[in-house]
């Protein structure tokens, strides 16, 4: 053997044996129990939510409520710009998402109601009309808070679902409205947890309560009315022998702090050892919250989350950076409110347009019917080589093999998930092999039926359809790149598992397979014949 060869065979061992390691190994040590180092087990391949069972959902995201949520805010901001500026009006309301209207603006303080409301004009268009002015939102600035609510909501239910400890979910926009998520969590068997966690809010709200608790909304209203700028908002009364008894608060509708001024939210225990969640504020939050808590020593805060007083503790001191909130909690109820308020609080609610939940039997069966099909595939592949070119066949099925060893290695390394798709660009990569052996053997054939030596008939073979395989390599990759760039969870499944397949099907049918007759050849002093 020179050393050529040589080189050329301890080259492929070595790429079979690093690759079998990585991704066969870690596969069979882990169904048969067997103890191995952690940073392999970790590039075990991972498998899909078809084939590992677990929760698909796909939500719509109620942008109006974040277009509402922006009128009502500015609504709010100009209320208290007219009560600074002592510029009394009928009303402010908010008839629609997009649009608040304010009443009964007096003729002689117009001008000042126009300087005092000229900041809203960045956003919203001010229409005048009779002694009332309504606010409209500007149709660019409607279609970017659209857009930015859903991108938020999958921003905030991927960082959600990070902190569950899902493996490998999918969180993705789709739709031909693109206000649609779909959330696949593989191997999740607490749905009813994983489903609160991503469809929860999560708005943390800070507000200074003027009256209650009261036991009905009606015992709040001021003849039966609201009070201007106020809110009624429900919560559970936590004192002795009423625990669990739902109350009611009449607070400011301006909220003192938000979620967005959060820094950090964790479990702990309350002064009575009961669990509870404490935060921390960024440092405009604690400005603003320093302030607020200063000016109103020995009113009640109420701390909301999600439109729900939870607590509603008195104001003793002047409050920063720190609170916490206590109610009747479980340990895993304090885990869950923990991590939706560190993860953000969704702009909007969802809708849940559709759910399915797929269970581990189903991943087996799936399994078991794709490695079946795959063997079935295998068997038939090495029977047609064989009685169609004989002795060379071998040569095409030990490259083959080398190819799906390299496959399944090259996935497990990089993180690709296996799915059932996954398992079909699998089985089409070993037609893709053989097919390109196919070409290399028919070049050969012609070349020794040109009366060409058997060593040169090989090169030739090799070095002829060299170009022709690259190039149908590089159409398959493009067109696999498009199903990356276009398709969904599944249809990316299959075309990684095609592009992987790609890249070692060009090495093994080029290099391992040529060195399997280089080794063959140079055994023999004078090749007179060829096995094909």
């Amino acid at each position: 053997m020179n050393k050529n060869v040589q080189w050329k065979v301890l080259t492929s061992i070595a790429v079979l044996v690093i690759f079998a390691v990585v991704g066969i190994y870690p596969i069979l040590a882990s169904q048969r129990g067997i103890t191995s180092p952690s940073w392999l087990m970790d590039k075990q391949l991972k498998l899909g939510l078809d084939l590992k069972g677990g929760v698909h959902l796909v939500l719509r995201v109620k942008t109006d409520d974040a277009l509402r949520i922006e009128t009502e805010s500015e609504m709010e901001r100009i209320r208290e710009a007219l009560r600074t500026a002592s510029i009394s009006v009928t009303s402010v309301t908010a008839p629609t998402p997009t649009e608040f209207r304010v009443e009964g603006v007096p003729s002689g303080q117009d001008a000042a109601f126009r300087q005092a409301t000229s900041d809203a004009l960045t956003n919203f268009d001010r229409n005048p009309s009779a002694g009332a002015y309504s606010f409209v939102m500007k149709p660019n600035v409607q279609a970017a808070l659209r857009e930015e609510s859903v991108e938020q909501a999958r921003q905030t239910i991927e960082r959600r679902v990070n902190e569950l400890g899902v493996a490998e979910p999918s969180i993705a926009r789709q739709g031909d409205t693109g206000d649609q998520i779909l959330v696949q969590l593989p191997g999740v068997s607490d749905v009813n947890r994983a489903k609160g966690v991503i469809q929860s809010t999560g708005l943390l709200e800070l507000k200074i309560v003027e009256g209650g608790p009261a036991g009905t909304r009606e015992e709040l209203l001021v003849n039966g009315q609201l009070p201007e700028g106020m809110d009624v908002v429900p919560g559970v009364s936590d004192t002795s022998g009423a625990a669990g008894t739902t109350v009611y608060y009449l607070v400011r509708k301006v909220a003192a702090v938000r979620g967005t001024d959060l820094r950090n939210a964790r479990p702990s225990q309350d002064q009575n050892n009961q669990p509870a969640v404490s935060f921390t504020l960024t440092p405009d939050g604690a400005r603003k919250f320093g302030t607020t808590t200063e000016q109103n020593i020995g009113k009640q805060l109420a701390i909301i989350v999600d439109g729900r007083v939870q607590s509603a503790p008195t104001i003793q001191s002047r409050i920063t950076t720190d609170g916490q909130i206590t109610g009747s909690y479980t340990p895993q109820e304090v885990q869950n409110l923990s991590l939706i308020l560190r993860s953000g609080a969704l702009p909007a609610s969802m809708d849940y347009l559709e759910e399915r939940t797929i269970g581990p039997t189903l991943g087996a069966d799936s399994i078991r019917s794709g490695v079946t099909a795959s063997l079935v595939g295998l068997v038939l592949i090495i029977v047609f080589m064989l009685a169609y070119y004989k002795l060379s066949g071998v040569n095409a099925i030990v490259a083959l093999l080398f190819n799906l060893i390299i496959l399944l290695g090259l996935m497990a390394y990089i993180g690709a998930v296996m799915t059932l798709p996954g398992i079909a660009g699998f089985v089409l990569t070993m037609g893709i092999g053989v097919d390109s052996n196919v070409l290399i053997f028919e070049r050969i054939k012609e070349e020794l039926a040109a009366n060409r030596g058997v060593r040169a008939a090989v090169n030739a073979g090799f070095g002829r359809v060299f170009l022709t395989l690259l190039d149908t390599h590089v159409a398959a990759l493009i067109s696999a790149l498009f199903l990356i760039q276009f398709g969904t969870g599944p249809i990316r499944g299959f075309a990684y598992t095609l592009i992987i397949g790609l890249a070692s099907n060009l090495f093994t049918s080029t290099f391992v397979s040529k060195t399997l007759f280089e080794l063959a050849l140079g055994r023999r002093q004078q090749v007179a014949t060829l096995s094909i």
